[in-house]
């Protein structure tokens, strides 16, 4: 598949800092930010700050340092917001996946027990 990345996304420009955000968490390749419609006690969005636009665009072409930088930003929110007791990582992708901004990034959900994840 190929990637036509729109740098005029939400996302982009809270990377460029035309957009503010309440930063939770900061390294060289992630940023994790409180989401502005919370679905839960804890919803920490967590995106890269190169230019991908889903999971698989980030898995197949970010580097390694990266993913590693993203996956450390991950883990450090998960300790910051006190998540201990469990919680819930998502990544909607594409329409399918109900992604409703073209840029890579996963929902951090905690704070209360969450349920079951789809009916069946």
């Amino acid at each position: 598949m190929e990637y036509a990345y729109d740098d005029q996304n939400i996302f982009a420009k809270i990377l460029r800092g035309e957009i503010p955000n309440k930063t939770v968490y900061e390294n060289d390749h992630a940023l994790a930010f409180e989401d502005i419609t919370p679905q839960a006690p804890v919803h920490v969005l967590v995106i890269p700050k190169g230019p991908y636009m889903s999971l698989d665009h980030f898995a197949r072409d970010a580097s390694a340092e990266e993913h590693s930088g993203f996956m450390q930003a991950v883990a450090e929110v998960c300790r910051l917001t006190g998540v201990e007791e469990g919680f819930r990582a998502i990544a909607n992708t594409r329409a399918h996946g109900v992604q409703e901004v073209p840029h890579y990034h996963m929902h951090i959900l905690g704070g209360r027990p969450m349920g079951r994840m789809l009916a069946r």
